[in-house]
């Protein structure tokens, strides 16, 4: 029988690892921005709307998704994002197919039809993304840092699989990506997996969660635990773990009234907000300064197309790599905490330093980039500090909330809870995103890109003293946690 659970826990795995690594189809949005500049005619705040959708598609929703791996279940989400991610890859292709190649100006029902077509697909992606990094958590909840971690790993490496997937099998040096084929592609892929993982994913009864404990404690008078009661069956029952006092949050109008979690939600509204924008944009980004001569992107100065892929591998990879090493180092200094039925919460093993330290990285980490995108880039050749850096911040930043909110508010209601934080970059987003367009639509008043510096400037200086007021608030809530997380 344990052989049997063990090859369903390895088909989950592989399962919930396909549904991430084929889960970020919309962020490669940057790689497809040229070529709909030049078929459709697009303004710039038409292309941020489009992206937006994509990007936005991932929030409204994001509490009823949690709720729904709350209840039933990782393979109900993976089933709904299948369906989302073909109906949205394959119209948004079909819609570019029967657009004329002679148009002079961008038509306003393509337009529209673009934004709703993307919306889908990045509702599919909020699907998705709940599906496998909560299969993950649920099925280790001892090991949760590096269980989500990988699949957020996964799921950032997602763009630069795509990218590379796009510019080996449909580009060429001539022209550029075959958007249409690239989105059918998507289509049939991103459907495919997530249709097999509504089979696969699992939770086994053996992973049990918080809330099952606390329910059998409930029915139980007798089975009270202290500080040194192993909270699963079988395992040995830990020594000298430190027990912390606690409030769950059983309704989400309890979370609503803490003030640490809109402390906490202003944190993510900068940090995920403003490196949305930038993930975006980056392709519009690269367009607006002049290529120069570079060891970093010589080998990729033959078209624009190019250098925006590898702007997008490079936001990819130190997205990807920030959260490998976030989650295992986060687990290591920072345990979780388990709940225990007497409403305390207990820390099995040391803990040397708050989980906060992270947020605090990261908010540092778009401090210093978004420096020297005022201060210092003026060529084609500097970004890659931009992406380098915006990966390394929104990878490291993503990996360690889900832990965050569970350390805080409880493992039972972890999807709702994690949905409802998930509103801040919902709003941050489109803050951020809709001050570049404007401010580069400003610059540039015909269709096309804008050029110059001076099309970001303004917004990055925003987003720098964004980042330096979630820095500070960081620090607040790093004193407030202390012990805690």
């Amino acid at each position: 029988m344990s052989h049997i659970r063990h090859l369903n826990l390895f088909v989950t795995c592989i399962s919930a690892a396909a549904n991430a690594l084929c889960a970020g189809g919309v962020f490669t949005f940057p790689l497809m921005s040229p070529a709909l500049v030049a078929h459709l005619k697009l303004t710039q705040p038409q292309l941020t709307t489009i992206a937006l959708a994509g990007m936005m598609g991932q929030y409204p929703f994001a509490a009823v998704v949690g709720k729904v791996i709350d209840r039933y279940g990782p393979w109900a989400c993976s089933l709904v994002s299948a369906c989302l991610f073909s109906s949205g890859f394959g119209l948004f292709a079909r819609e570019i197919a029967k657009t004329p190649d002679d148009i002079s100006q961008p038509s306003s029902s393509s337009f529209h039809h673009l934004t709703l077509y993307f919306f889908i697909a990045g509702l599919g992606t909020v699907f998705s993304y709940f599906s496998s990094v909560f299969s993950a958590s649920k099925n280790f909840p001892d090991f949760i840092g590096m269980a989500s971690g990988t699949m957020m790993a996964l799921f950032g490496l997602s763009p630069m699989f795509f990218s590379l997937v796009a510019s080996t099998f449909f580009s060429t040096p001539q022209n550029g990506l075959d958007v249409t084929h690239y989105l059918q592609f998507l289509c049939i892929l991103c459907g495919s997996v997530h249709l097999l993982g509504a089979l696969a994913l699992t939770i086994p009864a053996s992973a049990r969660v918080d809330s099952d404990i606390v329910s059998e404690a409930e029915d139980d008078p007798e089975a009270v635990a202290d500080e040194n009661t192993s909270l699963i069956p079988g395992k040995r029952p830990q020594a000298q773990v430190q027990v912390i006092p606690v409030e769950e949050a059983d309704a989400v109008a309890d979370l609503l009234r803490d003030g640490n979690f809109w402390l906490l939600a202003f944190v993510t509204f900068v940090v995920l907000g403003s490196s949305e924008m930038v993930l975006s944009n980056i392709g519009t980004i690269v367009l607006s300064v002049p290529a120069q001569s570079s060891s970093i992107v010589k080998a990729f100065e033959a078209s624009s197309d190019a250098t925006t892929s590898l702007q997008v591998r490079i936001l990819s990879l130190a997205n990807t790599i920030s959260r490998l090493l976030v989650g295992p180092l986060a687990d290591f200094i920072s345990p979780v905490a388990s709940l225990l039925p007497s409403g305390e919460r207990s820390f099995a093993r040391k803990h040397h330093m708050s989980r906060v330290l992270f947020l605090t990285f990261s908010t540092t980490a778009l401090a210093l980039t978004f420096s020297w995108m005022v201060f210092g880039v003026r060529s084609e050749a500097s970004l890659w500090a931009l992406s380098a850096g915006v990966g390394i911040a929104y990878g490291c930043a993503f990996t360690v909330l889900p832990s965050l909110v569970s350390s805080i508010w409880g493992m039972p209601n972890l999807g709702r809870n994690y949905g409802v934080l998930t509103y801040a970059p919902f709003i941050g987003t489109p803050c951020f995103s809709y001050l570049y367009a404007f401010v580069a639509d400003r610059q540039h008043q015909s269709y096309g890109v804008c050029k110059g510096v001076e099309c970001w400037q303004l917004t990055f200086f925003v987003s720098l003293i964004a980042a330096v007021v979630a820095l500070c608030v960081t620090l607040r809530l790093w004193k407030t946690w202390k012990g805690m997380i």
